[in-house]
């Protein structure tokens, strides 16, 4: 192989790659469901074709001696059925291999894909343009003129958008949040995750939140909130229950890069007295909403990037920025409960909507870890959990169920 392009590789894919692990991988699962069973043959004619579009994907991740980076590669593809679990390890040090995955079972295309090469936002958009060059394959002329993705130049969409749009001399400390209340205790065992996908009809939850007048990212936050509560021991009802977000920077900042671009606001609430749902789905509202002002979201990030530019790390051997990263993300970690986030309501073309049935995703996880993904009238959450006590997820899905939701959960098997 005779690799001519290598890329830098962003302050936010430095923090994964110095924290990936045998149970948080580090990845991000994808999945659309068609309405009929997948043809193995044109899906690996698809994923052929979508990597010409997204060439930003063909690329390995090598170790340097200050830090990693990435080089363009000629290792294909391949597609098969579905056998590993979900959100499998992409990246070893040692190991000669791609950083993504797709597999397909019964109606369903999976995506599985490294953080460090794109976040959901980016993701999403790859998985789409496989699954409508599947569809062209399928039907053959129906979808001639139909496509996706944005239409970006090459080098919009392997722009770092943290360093064109971040990097000022704001040296904050960051957030000074309390170590925050962590519901799961004993872990699975084997570095397991167990994982939940959670379906619902938009129609029937939507209302809820609109009646408040709050997002429907608030309201789920605050259920999760609620649940939490409910297993807190009464010693413990003094810490606070923090949920870190997600945030699509590019619903601020003009980029159109399939790299990471998106930073975490954390929502934090403490149950100190009695309150309802819908006070609490207020509360995080105008919480989370203070968070996303432009100057707030600047000021975070400016403060994340001046990581790159101080001399001292610079210089500093790979090994020994590792060793730091972990340090104070391990410190970071503690100050949150659980991370939800919220991939949005997927909008396709006319002309292929009626031939998917719907979205789902999962994100590798020490602790527990939601995303939200809706299209048409159907609503998933796929949840990501590394506890033997499934109590959280139980009190989540009873309040749906008491609010007259009607809910269809289902569970991978895990070995206790």
């Amino acid at each position: 192989m005779a690799s001519s392009n290598w890329y830098k590789i962003d302050n936010v894919s430095k923090v994964f790659l110095a924290t990936v692990g045998k149970r948080d991988t580090r990845s991000i699962r994808l999945s659309c469901t068609l309405n009929e069973d997948v043809d193995p043959e044109l899906l690996k004619e698809a994923v052929l074709s979508a990597i010409e579009d997204r060439p930003q994907v063909q690329v390995r991740i090598r170790r340097g001696f200050f830090w990693h980076y990435m080089e363009d590669t000629d290792i294909l593809p391949t597609v098969e059925e579905e056998n590993d679990r979900i959100c499998p390890a992409l990246y070893s040090p040692s190991k000669t291999m791609l950083h993504y995955r797709v597999t397909y079972f019964g109606k369903r295309i999976n995506l599985d894909i490294s953080h460090v090469l794109t976040d959901g936002t980016g993701a999403l958009e790859f998985l789409n343009i496989i699954v409508l060059d599947y569809l062209k394959r399928k039907y053959p002329g129906e979808l001639t003129n139909v496509t996706i993705h944005s239409g970006a130049s090459e080098g919009d969409l392997s722009q770092d958008s943290y360093r064109q749009f971040f990097g000022g001399k704001n040296l904050s400390s960051g957030s000074s949040d309390s170590v925050a209340f962590h519901p799961g205790g004993i872990k699975l065992p084997y570095n397991q995750l167990q994982f939940f996908e959670i379906e619902l009809p938009t129609s029937q939850v939507l209302p809820k939140a609109k009646e408040i007048k709050v997002s429907l990212t608030s309201y789920f936050g605050a259920l999760w909130m609620m649940a939490i509560r409910d297993e807190m021991p009464p010693r413990k009802r003094n810490l606070p229950v923090t949920i870190s977000l997600p945030v699509n920077l590019r619903n601020y900042y003009p980029s159109k890069t399939v790299r990471n671009f998106f930073n975490s606001v954390n929502v934090t609430h403490v149950f100190d007295k009695d309150i309802t749902l819908e006070e609490l789905a207020v509360e995080f509202d105008a919480s989370l909403k203070s968070h996303l002002t432009e100057e707030a979201v600047k000021k975070q990030m400016d403060s994340f990037e001046t990581m790159e530019y101080v001399a001292p790390v610079r210089v500093v051997p790979l090994f020994i920025k590792q060793l730091v990263v972990r340090y104070f993300t391990k410190k970071s970690n503690k100050k949150v409960s659980m991370t939800f986030s919220n991939m949005g309501v997927q909008k396709l073309p006319e002309e292929i909507g009626a031939k998917v049935s719907n979205y789902s995703g999962f994100c590798s996880t020490n602790s527990i870890f939601s995303t939200m993904l809706s299209y048409g009238d159907k609503l998933t959450l796929g949840v990501s959990h590394a506890y033997i006590n499934t109590g959280v997820i139980k009190n989540f899905v009873r309040f749906l169920s008491e609010a007259g939701v009607d809910i269809k959960v289902s569970a991978t098997e895990v070995i206790k």
